[in-house]
């Protein structure tokens, strides 16, 4: 995971539980809002969507940018954070 932002790091490193959607790479308080406003407010919700979408990084992009307005970047990020997460504890 080299590379990677504190923020990932401290999101992969541990169980999702409850966490805030902001908790996830890629997701301040700008995108965490307009993701909150669309129903997507826990760290887990956004998860099951990344699995509905069968973890395809260019479907997930795609469903950030358009839920919230996400860059690539920020989708990217995010989609990683996911992944890693994923690959740790299912």
């Amino acid at each position: 995971m080299s590379g990677t932002s504190q923020k990932h790091r401290n999101f992969v490193a541990e169980p999702m539980g409850d966490k805030p959607v902001t908790d996830l790479a890629g997701v301040g308080d700008v995108l965490g809002g307009r993701l909150k406003n669309a129903g997507f407010d826990k760290a887990y919700v956004v998860l099951g969507q990344f699995l509905v979408l069968k973890k395809n990084k260019e479907l997930f992009q795609e469903w950030m940018k358009d839920v919230c307005s996400a860059s690539s970047k920020q989708s990217s990020d995010c989609w990683q954070c996911l992944n890693d997460w994923c690959e740790e504890f299912l």
